[in-house]
């Protein structure tokens, strides 16, 4: 497992980031996209059909952007996370401080899209904030339950992927250090 200031052993075409709910996983994919070259799927978009109901077609929709030669997208989803292990170069796992940085995050977020009633994907807008109480879902509640989880399913997808390069960032500091060196290199030297 490779840290921020480590150089990657060639130009990434296949991306996939890791991380919980409100690390930052999406904007962070945007950013390698930048560099790569190759597009961003934002993986919740294909997810999330109207009312939240998991879209039928969302396999196969995963299955057809990761045939193509370059690409980023988010590392989640037990449905199809195997598959996109499988077919990345590269996984960047976001592994910040929660309570310092991811918490505050997802609840910022969470609070702007409510009170400006952000559509997100398929006309989907946040819930209303009592739904935290009762929904074990509710993003705030899901992103607390789950923020050890790639403690485990990182360091297995290593060890099940051999060909995958795994790069772990463990604050906002080393995602920026990460991108201007380490990424920024790889692109550069291997541009074609």
């Amino acid at each position: 497992m490779l840290s921020y200031g480590d150089a990657l052993p060639g130009r990434p075409r296949r991306v996939v980031v890791a991380g919980v709910s409100g690390s930052g996983k999406t904007t962070l994919a945007g950013r390698i996209a930048q560099l790569t070259g190759g597009p961003h799927t934002e993986i919740d978009g294909l997810r999330h059909g109207p009312g939240w109901e998991p879209r039928p077609e969302f396999v196969d929709d995963v299955r057809a952007f990761t045939a193509v030669d370059a690409w980023t997208t988010e590392w989640q989803y037990s449905a199809v996370r195997d598959l996109l292990a499988e077919r990345a170069d590269l996984l960047v796992w976001l592994d910040l401080p929660f309570a310092r940085v991811t918490l505050p995050r997802v609840v910022r977020r969470t609070l702007h899209r409510r009170i400006h009633r952000t559509e997100l994907w398929n006309g989907n807008r946040e819930p209303r904030l009592r739904t935290i109480v009762r929904d074990p879902e509710h993003i705030i509640r899901w992103s607390i339950s789950s923020r050890n989880v790639y403690a485990e399913r990182v360091p297995a997808a290593e060890r099940a992927h051999p060909h995958l390069v795994v790069v772990r960032l463990r604050s906002p500091r080393e995602v920026a250090r990460w991108l201007a060196g380490p990424l920024r290199a790889a692109t550069a030297a291997n541009s074609s």
